[in-house]
């Protein structure tokens, strides 16, 4: 489209052309005139041909009564466009269309016309279509245009009102749930508010919910933007009445978005005027804005257009209601402009000082500044009133809703302007984390350290080594092993052939470097952080590490599988976070328990799934997922529930499940799987450990490699986090990389929700953590660089942990070594200089005592080790 104030003309047809909404608005507001490209007429044919020309009929293109002149000529426009994307008609017809739409008539009537059977069922055809797609243009200019002034109008009423805006600073909580586009309007807010002195303390619902309001009205403005795109250039082929009732979708829900905006906004228009002085103001609002009433009872239009299904009728009440909207958002403007203004400007100009504002209140708002933003369209306003010279109320008035009107010639300038505050400020809002991360603050590091220490000297202490695999991995490596959790795999962008994802876990890299390097054997462990596109929760992130610990290779019956379930009781008791259970299982007893009830092989993986779920659905909600998605008699889905109930003491229930008759040991991979967990038992119960573990048939783990033992770590104090480690046997997953299977097993633990579970305890125990280890602070009274390094140094050369600082007023260190929690200081000024002393501090006790300069390393590590 063509800028403002140059010869607008908009081509249409041309070869790889497109029509937009804003080029349908300028035709259709009289903007812009419309030219066909000589190459679209050329396509079409010029006259009937000579011999056997068909027969023809009159016909006159139809205009609904109902639509408005700017929705006629909207209508026309795309109609103009339809027939020129390829239609079997005369040139005729488009420049008849063309010429009507450039000669700016007030009304648009067309004679009959002489038309071929064909030419009238296409023109037919493309009415409705053409009519629909023209209005959705209107209004996807229009709400668009309005979705981009309307937070700058809301920035300003809040300045108007002394609005608490506290609350827009933690719309986004970083949880995932909170809608994109309202955390969006929060963000634009506060960049049009930053440094504003006017907003305060009124607490106003109206205000609160300007975020969510305005933040729906984007949402469903962009999704009308996007059908209207797409419907302004198809030809239509079949499917009128689909067409029909899906833009009628978008459509219906744009409408309630501008309604409950007209509501929000009219709240805000009335609550501006309040606050100002002025009759004729007061009387201007009143005469020309709408009641709520008459706002919903237009609504009720819409949607009773909807229901008879009447779209024509249903679009146009539409854009009716669009335009009263527009109107009480203008009001808005206008009001809270002199609310804020009034006394400087208006009072001066209009009626000798009609417009009067609260002395006190003008007082202090002269004294208070505005929003660097909202600054910038008050000064926009003044500006536009100055350079008109008006002195009276009703011609200001006027001018200002021009101002807010699209089709003004400075109204892009505005909205222009607008969209330069937002984006200019945008450096320098305050940046924010990806959801389902975090930063880790010095304390916090402090807590990570030592349990990474405490796992790692466990992990060591069973004879594990190091390894460290790349952050991402083949896509095709990560790919058909983790069932229905592989669509929280983070895909990587291309770069260069190589199709990558970010590592799900720790375990499938491992099987693959196991494989890739042809070990047959590997007792390993790892710590690093791990990806899952998840749903962020409390303890639940997107970004995390994991704890690992393998065996892979062929032992002795279940001794690897002993092992990894006795280092995560160590693990968990060392740690010291509280009570917690291990709920144990055994793939093999899961698959002929299904196959005991009657579920098909292919099945027993997305059962598992189903089955996995458990802690966190009612049986009734898996059996209803069992049942309608995955095709499971009822009576099945019954069977599987009174097994899944199962759980208690490992030794008691395996004793319940081999006693005689047991459908179990009628089964072969049942019987194998009782088998190992005997042995498995015992082997925990020599170890003083079984205590800890739960034998549940619930617990079915999701994954599809494991093939063996499995079992779930769960915290059980008042800290809900979930599972807190996870592992099992997965002998078939090495083999999938390389020519042969290795057995392995694993444990890993979840130290992101530990972590969680731990900051909790120290809270509740007034726990003090020190972010460093430093023993020693070296203050050095004065200026004096040099004397400090040479100090300092020889405590590091010792091995000591020890800072520095330099300054002229001891405080200053006292209070450095306090903060940082440090418990002793050596303290060093003229005086100690000049004798060969250093003084000695005790932080916790405030003693002092002096200590000779030549042996003061000694001193302080005798004191160190005592």
């Amino acid at each position: 489209m063509a800028e403002r104030g140059s010869a607008a003309v908009i081509t249409v047809g041309g070869k790889g052309s497109s029509l937009n909404s804003s080029s349908v608005y300028a035709i259709s507001n009289g903007l812009a005139q419309v030219r066909v490209d000589s190459s679209a007429l050329d396509r079409l044919s010029s006259t009937l041909p000579n011999q056997n020309p068909p027969p023809v009929t009159k016909f006159q293109i139809p205009i609904p009564k109902t639509l408005t002149l700017e929705e006629s000529r909207a209508f026309l426009t795309v109609l103009l466009n339809k027939l020129l994307l390829g239609s079997s008609i005369r040139t005729a017809f488009p420049v008849l269309i063309s010429e009507t739409l450039n000669s700016q008539t007030e009304t648009l009537q067309f004679e009959s016309v002489d038309v071929t059977e064909d030419e009238r069922i296409v023109l037919e055809k493309l009415s409705l279509p053409s009519v629909l797609s023209g209005i959705c243009a209107v209004l996807d200019h229009k709400s668009s245009a309005l979705s981009a002034i309307i937070d700058a109008v809301a920035a300003l009423s809040c300045e108007a009102s002394g609005a608490d805006v506290a609350a827009f600073n933690s719309i986004d909580s970083g949880d995932g749930f909170t809608a994109k586009e309202e955390i969006g309007v929060a963000g634009d807010l506060k960049v049009l508010l930053n440094g504003s002195k006017l907003v305060g303390k009124m607490k106003s619902e109206d205000i609160l919910e300007i975020p969510k309001i305005n933040g729906k009205l984007r949402e469903v403005v962009k999704s009308v933007h996007l059908s209207t795109r797409v419907e302004l250039n198809s030809s239509v082929k079949v499917g009128i009445s689909g067409t029909a009732k899906a833009v009628g979708a978008n459509v219906l829900a744009l409408a309630a978005g501008i309604h409950n905006l007209g509501e929000s906004s009219l709240y805000r228009a009335k609550m501006n005027l309040n606050s100002i002085n002025s009759d004729g103001l007061r009387s201007l609002f009143e005469k020309d804005c709408l009641s709520g009433d008459h706002l919903r009872k237009t609504y009720r239009l819409v949607l009773d257009a909807n229901f008879e299904e009447d779209y024509v009728k249903f679009l146009h009440e539409a854009n009716v209601l669009l335009g009263m909207v527009w109107k009480i958002v203008t009001w808005e403007a206008v009001l809270a402009f002199v609310a804020l203004e009034g006394g400087e400007l208006l009072g001066e100009k209009v009626n000798g000082g009609d417009v009067v504002v609260d002395k006190k209140s003008e007082k202090k708002k002269k004294k208070a500044v505005l929003g660097k933003g909202t600054g910038v369209i008050v000064q926009l306003i003044k500006d536009r009133l100055r350079s008109k010279s008006l002195g009276i109320l009703e011609k200001w008035s006027e001018d200002l809703f021009s101002f807010f009107d699209p089709r003004d010639p400075e109204f892009d300038g505005l909205l222009t302007k607008i969209r330069e505050i937002v984006e200019s400020n945008e450096s320098r809002r305050l940046p924010k984390l990806p959801k389902g991360t975090r930063d880790f603050a010095k304390e916090q590091m402090a807590v990570r350290e030592k349990a990474f220490s405490i796992i790692t000297e466990v992990f060591k202490r069973h004879g594990a080594m190091a390894l460290d695999t790349p952050v991402f991995e083949m896509r095709e490596t990560l790919m058909g092993k983790y069932g229905e959790d592989s669509k929280l795999i983070y895909d990587l962008a291309d770069q260069g052939g190589e199709l990558c994802s970010l590592r799900y876990d720790l375990t499938v890299p491992f099987a693959r470097y196991v494989a890739m390097n042809g070990l047959t054997s590997f007792k390993r462990h790892q710590i690093a952080k791990v990806y899952r596109r998840d749903n962020p929760s409390k303890g639940r992130y997107r970004e995390f590490y994991q704890c690992d610990f393998d065996i892979a290779g062929q032992y002795e019956r279940m001794g690897p599988d002993f092992e990894v379930v006795k280092i995560l009781t160590e693990l968990l008791n060392e740690l010291d976070i509280g009570d917690y259970e291990i709920k144990l299982n055994h793939r093999l007893l899961l698959d002929g328990m299904l196959e005991i009830c009657g579920v098909p092989s292919e099945k027993f993986r997305t059962i598992c799934s189903s089955i996995d779920k458990l802690d966190k659905q009612s049986f009734e909600q898996i059996k209803k997922e069992m049942v309608e998605e995955k095709g499971l008699s009822v009576e099945t889905a019954d069977r599987i529930g009174t097994f899944v109930k199962e759980r208690g003491s490992p030794l008691v229930l395996l004793s319940k499940l081999r006693q005689e008759g047991s459908l179990f040991l009628e089964n072969s991979s049942a019987k194998l799987a009782l088998d190992d967990l005997e042995i498995l038992f015992q082997a925990l119960e020599k170890s003083k450990c079984i205590d800890k573990v739960v034998f549940d048939l619930s617990l079915a783990r999701g994954l599809d490699y494991y093939t063996g033992v499995i079992f779930e770590a769960i915290f059980k104090g008042a800290t809900q986090v979930g599972s807190i480690a996870a592992g099992g046997r997965y002998d078939n997953l090495i083999g999938m990389f390389g020519t042969k299977q290795v057995p392995a097993v694993g444990v890993s633990l979840g130290i992101e929700r530990v972590f969680t579970i731990m900051e909790q305890i120290q809270k509740e125990r007034n726990q003090i953590i020190r972010a460093t280890e430093t023993q020693v602070l070296v203050g050095l009274l004065g200026d004096k660089l040099p004397l400090a390094a040479e100090l300092v140094s020889e405590l590091w050369n010792a091995k000591v942990k020890a800072e520095y600082m330099v300054h002229k007023k001891v405080m200053k260190l006292i209070d450095r070594a306090r903060e940082s929690k440090i418990p002793w200081m050596v303290i060093v000024g003229e005086r100690e200089l000049n004798e060969g002393i250093v003084k000695l501090k005790n932080i916790d006790t405030t003693q002092e005592e002096v200590i000779s300069r030549s042996n003061f390393v000694e001193e302080i590590q005798r004191r160190l080790n005592q």
